[in-house]
């Protein structure tokens, strides 16, 4: 597909509900155990009538899959486990003709260490050019046994290995995805490169994986904990990489969202102003306590940092990295820390479903655009994997502590009574738990009650509703412990965080509610409602 003469204008994003594909888990079209893309295609009526406008494919490319597929090694080929680069460019298609776009995931920061440009980098030695296209260096010491330096990894461990020639390589997560050296104009015409493969194949959008780390002080200083600049993190070089994606972009009128996680509120809008991404996604909202002072708190301060580039904000409760929201909101903390996750911390299900459904109602009233991770509408809790399963590299690199990622990458139940509960073949990649059939699609689709009943009425409504999706909000005054707010078109959302029953306000109609509301007028604990009036 060629790019348009023309760049166009239509601001879907702003107001879009994309849902998450994690390809390895959605759906098996062939029986392996491994989720493919057959299996998406064949899904896809599923996610027409779930109402979403755009699937983010998490990496379908060739890997080795040490990371999940985050560890590429040739980012023009689908991965033989999910099928062809054929089938990809037939389910763009075919998802488009049913009204959704499709979003591929970019990994730039690094590669697979089966990547071509890395096999040749280690067979090419010291002081190659091949080499310079890494982080490549000479180890400290007397006789270079030491790292070259001491910064830390986004995964527990060391961020260097050494390899049989006697230098070091650096790689901010596994060993076996080593980092990318983008002052190198190599590195820049590739990517600029892959972006255009993928938008002349159809996609809409991109999203930037670990989007704030591509850039390094080249001196490579040791890391001191609160001293700015971070030499790996937000730098300002990167600014520039994001300006030239911006305009391979607007040629083919596709749009970015980048994985950044700054605390600092002006450098992260800077990666949002009109010139670099279009979108974000927003962190400080995913890992937010079920609280109702700090929720409102990251809300006003979300808003507050995407005005003044006039981008939308993006809403999302969990994603392929993070423990399940039902899970999540059932524990004693109901926040998010990746140093925190320990095996066998307790939780109240039935409570965290409730606050979950809440919670739905809540995100997807907020202005901007909203991100569903895929088994997020079945109300699908953390799975707990056993220890000889677990396959995530987290949870080896720390030593056995961190129960990993895996918990939330379990294949989907489709069908109650089928073996596998639908998803395909007889033995998924990761266990599915012996209770999951409560959870199956075609259970929850023939019961109005359901997560699933509510997410598609949800996502129906915000569609058709002209007052939802992307536009101003305004703060109403409510009880301790109530968020109240108004939308255009005299819609309300109201939600009870406090402890008690709460008298609903004045209203004319009921659009939707994520639980059933007693006779008497009221609101009870953990309940949203979505108000006419």
């Amino acid at each position: 597909m060629a790019a348009p003469d023309t760049p166009r204008t239509d601001d879907w994003w702003r107001s879009a509900a994309i849902y998450q594909v994690y390809p390895r888990s959605f759906a098996d079209g062939d029986g392996d155990g491994t989720g493919d893309l057959a299996g998406v295609r064949a899904r896809l009526p599923y996610l027409a009538e779930l109402g979403i406008d755009a699937l983010w494919f998490t990496p379908w490319y060739a890997s080795p899959l040490v990371d999940g597929g985050y560890d590429v090694a040739d980012y023009r080929t689908i991965d033989p486990a999910f099928g062809t680069l054929a089938e990809a460019e037939k389910l763009i298609v075919e998802a488009r003709e049913m009204g959704i776009r499709a979003i591929v995931d970019i990994v730039p920061n690094h590669v697979s260490d089966q990547h071509q440009w890395f096999r040749e980098a280690l067979e090419a030695g010291p002081g190659s050019p091949e080499r310079a296209r890494f982080h490549f260096r000479p180890g400290r010491g007397e006789n270079g046994e030491l790292p070259p330096n001491d910064w830390p990894s986004q995964f527990a461990g060391n961020t260097w290995t050494r390899v049989p020639d006697g230098e070091w390589y650096l790689h901010l997560f596994t060993p076996e995805q080593p980092d990318l050296n983008w002052s190198h104009p190599d590195v820049r015409r590739e990517h600029e490169d892959i972006l255009r493969f993928w938008f002349e194949r159809g996609v809409a959008g991109v999203r930037i994986d670990s989007a704030a780390l591509l850039t390094k002080d080249p001196s490579l200083p040791d890391f001191v904990e609160g001293v700015d600049p971070h030499p790996y993190i937000d730098q300002d070089e990167i600014h520039d990489i994001y300006r030239s994606w911006r305009a391979i972009a607007d040629e083919y009128g596709g749009v970015f969202v980048g994985e950044v996680w700054l605390p600092d509120a002006e450098r992260f809008a800077r990666y949002l102003r009109p010139d670099e991404l279009h979108t974000a996604f927003n962190f400080n909202f995913l890992v937010c306590p079920w609280d109702p002072d700090r929720l409102r708190s990251v809300i006003d301060a979300t808003l507050a940092e995407h005005a003044p580039v006039n981008a939308p904000a993006t809403w999302v409760l969990c994603n392929h990295d993070v423990t399940r929201t039902v899970t999540r909101y059932g524990r004693e903390d109901t926040g998010f820390d990746f140093a925190k996750k320990r095996f066998g911390t307790p939780t109240d299900l039935a409570l965290g479903t409730r606050r979950a459904r809440a919670a739905a109602l809540l995100t997807l009233a907020l202005p901007g655009s909203v991100y569903l991770y895929q088994g997020e509408e079945l109300g699908l809790p953390e799975a707990d994997i056993p220890r000889d399963r677990i396959q995530d590299p987290m949870h080896f690199r720390s030593e056995g502590v961190d129960p990993g990622r895996d918990g939330c990458r379990v294949p989907l139940p489709w069908e109650a009574d089928a073996p596998a509960y639908g998803f395909g073949g007889t033995e998924p990649w990761l266990p599915q738990p012996a209770d999951w059939a409560r959870y199956a699609v075609d259970r929850q689709a023939a019961d109005p009650g359901s997560m699933l009943s509510l997410y598609r009425t949800a996502l129906e409504l915000r569609r058709t509703e002209a007052g939802l999706g992307d536009g101003p909000m305004g703060w109403l005054p409510s009880p301790e412990g109530v968020l109240s707010f108004a939308r255009a078109e005299n819609l309300l959302c109201v939600v009870n965080l406090a402890g008690h029953s709460v008298p609903l306000p004045t209203h004319t109609d009921v659009l939707l509610a994520s639980d059933e509301l007693p006779a008497d007028g009221v609101l009870p604990p953990d309940t949203a409602v979505w108000l006419r009036t």
